[in-house]
């Protein structure tokens, strides 16, 4: 007996799953987007909504469902692109059947999401057409083209981004400075495009700096903020103790600018890092008008190097905190108000063990100092500088010589690079030589072991050492600005000047007989 076949007709549309012989509308809905915000893209992205609605709604077979749009948005990544998302959620949830789109590149640069994003569609039966490479996605041969535009989509958004990232590298070795304005306190860009000060923002700068200067720690310079008031950078009302602090390390107030701090590391997800030497820096010196004097801005950096080095040890409450040491001790003074509510109110500093519970029975002979009393001490301290100015700054500019002379350290950190690099070189080898040929499996672990053992013992070497310089030439700078204050200011001898404190003195230190023995930056002791 011969076989015999019966064809079943379809009687669904594989698109849209409705009869083939019902006849529906289907609902569509237009995308535009435009990267930037520039008026000539203004122009084109009104164009693409009037064009996709007018493009829509002449055809008697569609049903409008709208334009979705993004402005200012790239399309290396859907992550952030509203309108794109929302889109998508609503073909899903059955409100879209046919989505109309300009390009590939408009839809996406990005071949992974492009596919992603066409497929999760396909599969819910809803179509996207791309108008310029005539594309239909539920065509059998959708996918294939779709991957191949894609694709040249995606090499050309990487081709455009490293002409984009050379332009900015351009400008950087020309020393073209640039900021973000928006929530950069203190600058705003000038008619020039060189950024220009903002005097009442630059006052707020200088508060925090001064602020510093007495003593005050980030938190307790944010709460002063905040208790007076003051807006903080892009017009927040909380002031934060990571703003503080990024405002008294940024060089930009002094009139310099450190270009390429961050890199992008991928021009897809635009993830940054950290710029720790994988891409070239550039230091830019007299960019702009400076709001804090440099010798200032380095007297700063100076003290923030030594509170880190402290850590709970300082208090953030004065000037004189964390500079006052006990001679029974050795440890610091701290700060007490005796009769705080009443008109004999008085500042003190007692040594912070003199009746810790701690030390048992040995309570510290040091006596306590009136605030006044350390104040007075100190003019007469620069009294004493004065009268032999020329050779205390002589003194100081031999220890500036010394310290600028880092050779040994920079050989000693070359050379910790050299054994990491090599290291690395080895656990490479050895990783893909157990790849090839299997090792026993408690071999390779120990030799990994001693491997990551010997790259943290290292590693640690090199941070050492990389403090030490750092240290260096902090205290070198230190020097140089207290040189050129002393040089173009001189010394004040009758009244207190807290920036000459912190210029001046390392540490003072009292005896049980109650003289202060002040230790100066360049290694001269003082006692009064």
């Amino acid at each position: 007996m011969s076989k015999q076949v019966t064809i079943i007709p379809a009687k669904l549309n594989r698109a849209t799953f409705t009869p083939l012989d019902q006849p529906k509308k289907r609902k569509v809905a237009g995308y535009a987007r435009v990267s930037t915000d520039s008026e000539e893209q203004q122009t084109s992205y009104e164009a693409q909504v009037s064009y996709y609605t007018e493009y829509i709604q002449k055809r008697d077979d569609w049903e409008f469902a709208g334009v979705y749009t993004d402005q200012g948005i790239s399309a290396t990544n859907t992550k952030h692109r509203d309108g794109f998302n929302r889109m998508i959620a609503d073909a899903l949830d059955g409100k879209i059947d046919l989505i109309v789109t300009k390009s590939v590149s408009r839809f996406a640069r990005n071949t992974v999401d492009s596919l992603t994003t066409v497929r999760k569609l396909k599969e819910n039966g809803v179509e996207v057409y791309f108008e310029k490479e005539n594309i239909y996605t539920l065509d059998s041969k959708g996918e294939l083209f779709i991957t191949i535009m894609s694709s040249l989509a995606q090499e050309e958004s990487r081709s455009i981004s490293e002409n984009v990232t050379w332009g900015q590298r351009k400008r950087m070795a020309d020393g073209k400075v640039t900021m973000p304005y928006g929530r950069f306190l203190g600058y705003r860009k000038g008619e020039d495009g060189f950024p220009e000060i903002v005097p009442e923002e630059a006052e707020v700068v200088k508060l925090i700096y001064k602020s510093f200067m007495e003593g005050l720690s980030y938190y307790k310079i944010a709460q002063l903020l905040m208790s007076r008031n003051i807006p903080a950078p892009a017009g927040g009302e909380k002031w934060y103790t990571r703003t503080v602090e990024s405002i008294l390390t940024n060089e930009k107030y002094k009139g310099s600018a450190l270009l390429q701090k961050k890199f992008t590391v991928d021009f897809l997800t635009k993830k940054q890092k950290v710029n720790e030497g994988e891409v070239p820096q550039y230091f830019v010196e007299h960019s702009h008008d400076a709001i804090i004097e440099p010798e200032e801005f380095e007297l700063v950096q100076a003290e923030i190097e030594r509170r880190k080095g402290l850590g709970k040890e300082y208090s953030g409450s004065s000037i004189f905190s964390a500079k006052l040491v006990c001679s029974c001790c050795g440890g610091f003074f701290g700060s007490k108000v005796w009769h705080s509510t009443s008109k004999y109110r008085r500042i003190i500093w007692q040594c912070n063990h003199k009746f810790s519970k701690s030390s048992g029975n040995k309570k510290c002979k040091t006596p306590h100092l009136y605030e006044d009393e350390i104040k007075k001490r100190f003019i007469e301290v620069c009294n004493r500088i004065a009268s032999d100015k020329e050779d205390f700054l002589i003194s100081c500019q031999q220890i500036v010589e010394i310290l600028s002379n880092t050779a040994a350290l920079d050989r000693k950190i070359e050379a910790q690079y050299i054994y990491l690099n090599g290291l690395a070189v080895s656990m490479q080898e050895f990783i893909k030589e157990n790849a090839m040929k299997p090792q026993d499996e408690d071999f390779y672990k120990k030799k990994m072991a001693e491997y990551n053992s010997q790259k943290a013992e290292a590693e640690k070497v090199l941070h050492d050492l990389q403090d030490k310089r750092t240290a260096r030439l902090s205290r070198k700078e230190l020097l140089e600005g207290l040189i050129r204050t002393m040089s173009r200011e001189g010394i004040v001898t009758d009244t207190f000047d807290g920036k000459l404190w912190l210029l001046l003195v390392e540490k003072a230190t009292l005896g049980t007989d109650g003289k202060l023995t002040f230790t100066l930056r360049n290694g001269t002791e003082i006692e009064v």
